[in-house]
């Protein structure tokens, strides 16, 4: 399991970065400008992935009250970029040292609606990859529709053969 669990770590923070460096190729307008999605932009896209990978690590460390990076944002997207790609890191270099008992250790957090929820941390983790495939897949999409030709590839079989 924590062999799997590595490489998704180095898979998420590789492949956000590929799809981050067209993002930041763009100009700025086109950057945060609106599109149909989840989240109505590229930006906010990114900003919502920076916001559930720190609200994951921060219940993970079973912190009482999150601290949204999106919440009082004023930045730019290379800011988002970066503060997404340090917490992507961030989970890498925790799973990297974490223990077997460390990754089946059940925690407990309360979701959205106030209800209790117990996750084993492999669980979760799975989770926070899992959701940053799907938001990728959605700015590719988007992307798309910004004019972007020339698209990178993310798939996690290409991730695979172009590490060794």
């Amino acid at each position: 399991m924590k062999e799997l669990l590595k490489q998704y770590a180095a898979y998420n923070t590789w492949a956000s970065q590929r799809i981050l460096e067209l993002i930041l190729a763009l100009p700025e307008e086109k950057q945060g400008a609106e599109l149909p999605s989840s989240f109505n932009s590229l930006q906010k896209t990114v900003l919502h992935m920076w916001d559930a990978e720190s609200i994951w690590w921060q219940r993970m460390k079973m912190q009482e009250r999150f601290v949204r990076p999106s919440e009082n944002f004023m930045g730019a997207m290379p800011d988002v970029a970066n503060g997404l790609l340090q917490q992507s890191r961030q989970w890498e270099e925790w799973v990297n040292t974490a223990s077997d008992l460390s990754l089946d250790h059940v925690f407990q957090y309360y979701n959205s609606k106030k209800e209790p929820v117990k996750l084993h941390i492999y669980q979760m983790l799975l989770h926070v990859f899992n959701h940053g495939t799907y938001h990728r897949g959605q700015l590719i999409n988007m992307l798309r529709q910004s004019g972007v030709e020339k698209l990178t590839q993310t798939d996690f079989v290409f991730f695979l053969k172009n590490k060794k």
